[in-house]
């Protein structure tokens, strides 16, 4: 049996955590598109890899590729959009700590540079394997 106990009289309450139901996901998805604003206005690798979506994502559309090898097209470019924004957010936080250098903060940036280059050669090995074949029918038949 659980008891709910009440939180204790000297931790206040959180004034950014009392809403719920609708005005919570109202207030998550207006603080998320600021941060898409922002990553698309302040960070510059993320606005080329918003043009390299911009340009692969109509293209997996229009591919002649069955629904899975869609999905992994689409899926693989979204993935590296989003782990640019997380490594921002590294970014952000370790310069918010403290802009001096320090082998930690560095660590930390690498690996979210890291990341971001794990997820480029995902999407190019998904991309050259899945469309790669499909591109080079297409201009085969256009051409002859």
């Amino acid at each position: 049996m659980f008891i709910d106990h009440p939180p204790p009289r000297d931790k206040q309450p959180n004034p950014y955590k009392g809403n719920r139901g609708v005005m919570r996901a109202w207030r998550a998805l207006k603080y998320s598109l600021s941060g898409f604003k922002f990553a698309v206005f302040e960070e510059s690798a993320f606005r080329q890899e918003l043009a390299l979506a911009a340009i692969l994502l109509p293209a997996a559309v229009f591919l002649p590729v069955t629904a899975v090898e869609r999905v992994l097209l689409i899926g693989s470019v979204l993935l590296v959009l989003i782990i640019e924004l997380v490594n921002s957010s590294i970014e952000a936080a370790i310069d918010r700590i403290s802009l001096e250098r320090h082998e930690l903060s560095k660590r930390a940036k690498d690996f979210g540079s890291a990341a971001v280059l794990v997820a480029l050669g995902l999407c190019l090995l998904t991309w050259a394997s899945l469309a790669g074949p499909v591109i080079a029918e297409l201009i085969r038949t256009a051409l002859f």
